[in-house]
């Protein structure tokens, strides 16, 4: 850990976020960081409590002379997106994030940093542990478990909050407001196929690595590449001109993570191994062309394995592949109302197909829900047509722009004060938990914002240090304006 980052301003806050980084909390692994931050709350001697699921509450009264302004619930979640670079020897479970400075930027090494949603973590921890900043009462709502499902919000029930506005701190562009979002589901395939000794006699395995992936919401529009798509392209290309057989294919990890990996083991024949190798290269030519621009360190590469006990049934294996290139991924429709806004998306997230048995993983994204059903019913018949054993999940609703709310005119009026210039207020194509939250606690008026992140989900993540302290100031001065009220 680089203690620079220790000294750095606003130092409660990167105090908090360092210690914070050195507890692990992978989403559904939370129980490390819901203990460390209900000691936190404990040690301040607020009254902190952490419900069924494991969402913690500390709540803070308002500072003398603030005891009449509205009570704010301030929301940030505690789990992070962990992913790694190959090359990179970290485990996630055990340890802390290795953070470093380079000019305005925190970065980690080789793995995401969790600025998303840390920052607003410790932006919340820095408030609560405050003896000299003017702030209303505060109900600060720590959830769990965002990335993969958003179960903490959707299991929070209605009355443990008494705040009617919410400041959601988990935007990452600095000159947004953000006050809508889209709803998603997740869409699995599984089943079992049959496999067979192989009858060639060269075995190989292709690697499509090197993509910049990203978020599976927020950077959906940038048409960068999706590993396991190319794996598809070429596996389908190889046994159309080469009959070659598959043993295994994995890629990808995440659903909201823009697979950036993919590795496969073929087979062939010894007298197709040259024609097997020239044309994995000249496909590499081509995509690599293709994705010049979005995804500059691809590579693709080809090198000889292990002979595999099994590969996948002819039968079973054509079927697969064309599945796999039917399913939606990308941009679904653009939103006719919103300029720039995507409306609906798909993320072909994960294909992992060995050993008899395969599971294919995607995120559907949609500011319609109509819409949102519709694509899953395009994606889940891909692969009926293959046998597959459907499954939905994780489903959770958007968030309806209120753009004339007392929270936005405010913080807009503010922004403009503070910075000149207008603010960006916008609903995004991520997911963001104040949709569901609102089911519970209608009426309850929201904003999303944050400093500059970029990357997030992918090991190029990283978090401004000039625009945490823009944002922090933000805040400050927005808890100080919120008006008089129950």
């Amino acid at each position: 850990m680089n203690e620079q980052i220790r000294t750095m301003e606003p130092k409660a806050l990167w105090n908090h976020f360092a210690d914070l980084n050195a507890v692990p909390r992978p989403s559904k692994k939370e129980q490390r960081v819901i203990a460390f931050v209900k000691a936190f709350g404990e040690g301040l001697q607020l009254p902190t409590s952490v419900d069924e699921v494991g969402n913690v509450i500390i709540k803070k009264p308002a500072t003398a002379g603030m005891e009449d302004r509205q009570t704010i619930v301030l929301q940030s979640h505690l789990d992070m997106v962990h992913q790694k670079n190959s090359d990179t020897n970290f485990d996630f479970d055990t340890q802390g994030i290795d953070m470093f400075v380079e000019g305005d930027w925190v970065h980690a090494r080789g793995t995401t940093l969790g600025a998303d949603n840390g920052i607003g973590v410790a932006s919340i921890m820095s408030l609560l542990s405050s003896t000299d900043i003017p702030h209303p009462a505060i109900e600060a709502l720590f959830t769990i478990d965002e990335e993969t499902g958003m179960t903490g919000a959707l299991s929070l029930k209605g009355g443990l909050l008494s705040g009617k506005t919410l400041l959601n701190l988990d935007t990452e562009a600095d000159n947004e407001l953000t006050i809508g979002c889209a709803g998603g589901i997740d869409v699995t395939a599984t089943g079992s196929y049959k496999h067979q000794a192989p009858a060639g006699n060269s075995a190989f395995t292709i690697a499509v690595k090197g993509l910049t992936g990203g978020h599976s919401g927020a950077d959906i529009h940038l048409g960068r590449g999706n590993a396991n798509k190319l794996m598809n392209r070429i596996l389908l290309a190889l046994t159309k001109e080469h009959s070659i057989e598959i043993a295994s294919v994995n890629g990808g990890s995440l659903r909201n993570a823009i697979p950036r990996e993919s590795v496969s083991v073929i087979v062939a024949s010894a007298s197709a191994v040259s024609d097997v190798q020239t044309t994995v290269a000249a496909l590499t030519s081509l995509i690599r062309v293709e994705h010049k621009t979005t995804d500059p360190n691809l590579s693709i590469t080809i090198e000889t394995a292990t002979m595999p006990a099994q590969v996948m049934d002819v039968a079973f294996q054509g079927q697969l592949l064309r599945a796999l290139y039917c399913c939606p991924n990308g941009i679904y429709r653009m939103c006719p109302d919103i300029a720039g806004l995507v409306q609906s998306s798909n993320n072909l997230a994960r294909v992992l197909v060995a050993d008899g048995a395969y599971n294919i993983q995607c995120l559907t994204r949609s500011s319609v829900d109509s819409e949102k059903y519709d694509l899953r019913d395009a994606i889940g018949s891909a692969f009926e047509l293959m046998g597959a054993e459907l499954a939905y999940s994780g489903i959770y609703p958007g968030w309806e722009p209120r753009p004339d709310a007392p929270i936005v005119q405010l913080m807009t009026h503010l922004y403009t004060e503070m910075f000149g210039g207008d603010a960006h207020v916008n609903a995004v194509h991520a997911g963001l938990e104040c949709g569901i939250l609102g089911t519970n606690y209608p009426g309850m008026q929201m904003i999303s914002f944050g400093p500059n992140i970029t990357g997030a989900h992918s090991p190029d993540e990283r978090a401004q240090i000039s625009s945490v302290q823009k944002f922090w100031s933000y805040l400050l001065e927005t808890l100080k304006r919120i008006p008089v009220g129950s």
